[in-house]
């Protein structure tokens, strides 16, 4: 019996090796492929996972911090342009940089000086931001080696990513085990499930941290890229991007994106830039629409559906010159923007805003999708 068992496990381990790789079918411009993207410093080997659709869509990502390196689309003329800030190696990617393209967690953007109390118990976070906790921390989920299995789905192909972030990690309490699915849809969506389980009360706040440019990365500012986020109110921060507890309305002033407005349009008006939490108009917790982005000069369009109750605003402030990225361009002030599908941030330490205490026995689950197409 028990060599039967055995020869079962081997037998089921080859039948995923095999499916490590899925070319494209003849005519069907839909598949998977694998390559060595390069070595850590302790000389673990990190693949590059390449997916392509029917519709001229090409996704690449790494196995570490489940960074999307690249990110294909079409213009209206048919060509493709890479729509995403990062990097050409493996290398930048070890060094510091600004969340190019990563999974974000334990818990996406900030917490107070890195506190938080839990069923009377205060936790220690690191502090990694001016005192503050920032994306999970100093070795965040941007930073490690997640397992990777592609898979064929019913609309497309899909990576699955886990990793099991153990208790104490960054500060956190409980063994958090997560499963990230990146699929790509003959539909010309990128979607992106998340699901997590723990064994003791933690907070969890998953996001993903692409910084996108729809002329193209390194193609210059995103001031005229047209942006529309669904929300009539956002979370007022403080000096060091803390929420007060208070949610504005946007009525009358340049936080207003209800209707499309130029990136740059307002952003003067704004101290630092945008970086801001939206409190999306949704009602219950189904995937609905949160932004669009339409670029006219290449005529792309980027929508972004979420079950998720905010969104993340991020147009690029700290980007400053000294980061040079693919094809050898240089990432200056504003040549990306960022919308992270989010729970706000600092809800541990804020019991008004939606809960994000995931418990035993319970599943976190949120689903994000970028939805692409053209204007002609």
């Amino acid at each position: 019996m028990r060599i039967i068992k055995i020869f079962k496990i081997i037998t089921i381990i080859s039948f995923l090796f095999l499916l490590q790789v899925f070319p494209q079918g003849k005519g069907s411009g839909m598949g998977i492929q694998r390559d060595v993207f390069g070595k850590t410093d302790d000389d673990r080997i990190i693949h590059r996972y390449t997916l392509s659709n029917k519709g001229g869509i090409i996704v690449k990502i790494i196995n570490y911090g489940g960074i999307v390196t690249e990110l294909l689309v079409p213009d209206r003329k048919g060509n493709r342009d890479d729509v995403v800030l990062g990097f050409d190696s493996l290398k930048p990617y070890l060094a510091d940089h600004p969340y190019f393209g990563c999974i974000v967690g334990r818990y996406a953007n900030r917490i107070a000086k890195g506190k938080f109390t839990l069923d009377g118990k205060e936790y220690k976070l690191a502090t990694n931001n001016d005192g503050n906790h920032l994306h999970g921390g100093t070795k965040g989920f941007d930073k490690v080696i997640w397992q990777a299995n592609p898979i064929r789905v019913e609309d497309g192909v899909a990576l699955v990513l886990r990793y099991n972030s153990k208790d104490g990690e960054e500060g956190y309490p409980g063994n958090l085990n997560v499963v990230v699915i990146y699929t790509l849809t003959n539909e010309n969506e990128f979607r992106i499930e998340y699901e997590a389980t723990t064994d003791k009360p933690t907070p969890v706040n998953l996001t993903h941290h692409s910084y996108f440019n729809l002329v193209g990365a390194g193609g210059g500012d995103v001031f005229n890229n047209e942006l529309m986020i669904d929300a009539d109110k956002y979370t007022v921060v403080d000096q060091n991007l803390i929420p007060t507890g208070e949610l504005r309305s946007v009525e009358g002033i340049p936080m207003d994106f209800r209707t499309s407005h130029p990136i740059g349009g307002r952003i003067k008006q704004v101290e630092g830039g945008y970086d801001h939490n939206y409190v999306l108009n949704r009602k219950g917790d189904s995937l609905s629409l949160a932004a669009r982005i339409t670029e006219a000069k290449s005529g792309r369009i980027m929508e972004v559906y979420t079950t998720e109750p905010g969104i993340q605003f991020y147009s690029g402030n700290f980007l400053d010159g000294t980061i040079t990225g693919k094809g050898g361009k240089v990432y200056r002030k504003h040549f990306g923007f960022c919308l992270e599908a989010q729970h706000f941030p600092d809800s541990p330490n804020h019991p008004e805003f939606p809960p994000t205490i995931l418990k035993p026995n319970q599943k976190y689950h949120q689903v994000t999708v970028y939805k692409f197409s053209v204007k002609k």
